[in-house]
């Protein structure tokens, strides 16, 4: 079992199942969420209107479509307010909630991108050091059929950031 961190490009990861930053509507938005329903294609958005709304810390699952994904997941974050509102709970649930999904559908890989640090504005330092330890924990103690999890950066700096707090998380 392993957690690897990674610079490139989301939708075209080979894993089992790729994680949307996704807002609680299910609907195309901008960034990491714009590109993936332009690269998944038609059906996407009727079958995310089915399973709307999805509440912040939740998760739902649809089709791949057109990426090499067999499975999308759509996990919505929270939007960050100063860390009054329990910003790091949520965005753990987040995390886990998806991890549970992917594994409770025989998903032996999963891809995630950086949730809720675009236009969600969740600091990318903070976001690292959660989700890791929510990837981190679950893999040693929950996976059933999870043997890879990635985290795929589009930035340097966000993959320097990531980077750096696996380290520190592993020492």
């Amino acid at each position: 079992m392993a957690i690897e961190i990674i610079k490139g490009d989301l939708v075209t990861m080979q894993v089992d199942a790729i994680v949307n930053a996704a807002n609680e509507q299910l609907t195309e938005g901008g960034g990491v969420c714009g590109a993936i329903f332009q690269a998944a294609g038609e059906g996407l958005a009727e079958e995310c209107a089915e399973q709307a709304p999805c509440p912040p810390g939740e998760a739902r699952i649809t089709h791949g479509f057109d990426l090499p994904s067999k499975f999308l997941i759509h996990a919505v974050g929270p939007v960050w307010e100063g860390g009054r509102s329990h910003e790091a709970t949520v965005l753990a649930d987040a995390y886990r909630y998806s991890l549970l999904v992917a594994d409770a559908n025989h998903c032996k890989s999963i891809a995630f991108p950086a949730i809720s640090t675009g236009i969600y504005g969740y600091p990318s330092v903070m976001a690292s050091e959660v989700a890791l330890k929510v990837c981190k924990q679950f893999l040693q103690r929950q996976s059933e059929s999870i043997e890879t999890i990635y985290v795929v950066l589009f930035s340097e700096d966000d993959y320097q950031i990531w980077q750096e707090s696996w380290t520190h998380l592993n020492r």
